[in-house]
């Protein structure tokens, strides 16, 4: 005599199904060359793939430069800030900006007008917190939301990139304790 059927019977996927494919679907997207056109895969990045880059170590440039600003405005925080700037040009070469570009890797006087100048930064020292903290959230989201677009490797590294930016806004915020 068969069971009769529950009248909580679930309709597509248990939990316990997507557990156990999830991992593996992911992998297996992470791993594809990233071309999805038929270029030959020794054409070398997209010219959409190189945009992104740009655009991301100009990014990272940019909070290097908000770095500093806070550091010449607010030398008493220098000590705290110095390790996440030193991230911040990493971030930078990771994506082929940095030294040979703007970031450089000991704070510079000269900044652009895409990051606060140091009379723009809050008088108040945790204020000066807040508004790196701000502006790492935003560019982390940012980051999150354009590695759903991107091919594999620039993806992987846009999502280390963006989980490191929320560390810091940790490190910036509660980690003030």
């Amino acid at each position: 005599m068969p069971f009769p059927s529950s009248p909580r019977a679930r309709s597509g996927p248990r939990r316990r199904s997507l557990l156990a494919v999830g991992p593996a679907a992911l992998a297996l997207a992470g791993c594809t060359a990233g071309g999805d056109g038929p270029g030959d895969p020794e054409d070398g990045p997209s010219a959409a793939d190189r945009r992104a880059r740009a655009r991301a170590a100009r990014d990272s440039e940019g909070m290097v430069e908000r770095y500093d600003a806070v550091i010449a405005a607010h030398p008493e925080l220098a000590e705290r800030l110095r390790p996440l700037r030193a991230e911040a040009v990493r971030h930078a070469q990771a994506f082929g900006g940095g030294p040979g570009r703007k970031a450089s890797p000991s704070p510079s006087p000269s900044s652009s007008s895409a990051a606060p100048s140091a009379a723009a930064v809050p008088a108040d020292g945790k204020d000066a917190l807040v508004s790196l903290a701000v502006a790492e959230r935003e560019l982390a989201d940012r980051r999150a939301k354009a590695l759903l677009d991107m091919p594999g490797e620039l993806a992987r590294l846009l999502a280390s990139v963006a989980a490191a930016g929320a560390a810091h806004v940790y490190l910036l915020t509660e980690g003030a304790a």
